[in-house]
């Protein structure tokens, strides 16, 4: 079975500043298909003719043991791997959809649009709330986060999420975005960063050739 990707938005304050977003408390959720998925050593296409792309770095969790209804002190169990990864947005796209009040589907889950790096066994010895991390682009610091500031704690995320699905090993969790989100086109080096997880880096191209088959 392909791994489900749960993406959780607005869990930093900065990163929900600069977009406007309203600050409302509420545990943003949605959903990427397994297609989005670009592992490291392959390029990431981007979509062209659709506005700009956005990278947004994240720590990545993924699930090792199958969970429902998992209260937030006990969630951590479920964890079996860490990782550094990526949230593409087709940013006007999204602009468009949230103003119309529709599903933010055709800007977040299309395909290549969560790059994901290396990914490493967890076994506790990393503290969950103090993961720094970084994106470089081309060399040039655009993001820096740390699981400090989530709003939404890994654990807690697991618990919200394991409220609606019941958790299965091979899920990935993208956690949310810390501010200094921008602009990829075709060409662009993007690097993620982090002192006790894998970097993870990838070249991006474009998806001209597949959209014109057929």
């Amino acid at each position: 079975m392909s791994a489900r990707i749960f993406c959780i938005g607005r869990n930093y304050v900065e990163h929900i500043r600069e977009l406007g977003h309203p600050e409302d408390g509420d545990c943003v959720v949605f959903m990427k298909p397994a297609s989005c998925l670009v592992p490291v050593g392959t390029q990431i296409l981007l979509p062209t003719g659709r506005g700009a792309v956005h990278h947004e770095a994240e720590l990545v969790v993924r699930i090792g043991q199958p969970g429902h209804h998992v209260p937030a002190e006990s969630a951590s169990a479920l964890i079996d791997a860490l990782g550094l990864g990526l949230d593409l947005t087709l940013r006007d796209e999204q602009t468009r959809l949230r103003q119309a009040g529709k599903p933010w589907e055709l800007a977040k889950a299309f395909d290549h649009a969560a790059p994901l790096g290396p990914l490493r066994p967890w076994d506790g010895s990393i503290a969950l709330n103090a993961i720094a991390f970084t994106c470089h682009v081309n060399g040039e610091l655009r993001q820096r986060g740390e699981t400090a500031h989530m709003l939404f704690s890994v654990e807690r995320i697991i618990s919200i999420l394991s409220r609606t699905w019941a958790l299965q090993p091979g899920d990935l969790i993208y956690t949310g975005t810390p501010a200094g989100v921008g602009p990829l086109v075709p060409g662009d080096r993007v690097r993620l960063g982090c002192d006790v997880l894998e970097s993870a880096e990838w070249m991006t191209g474009t998806n001209d050739a597949l959209q014109k088959i057929g």
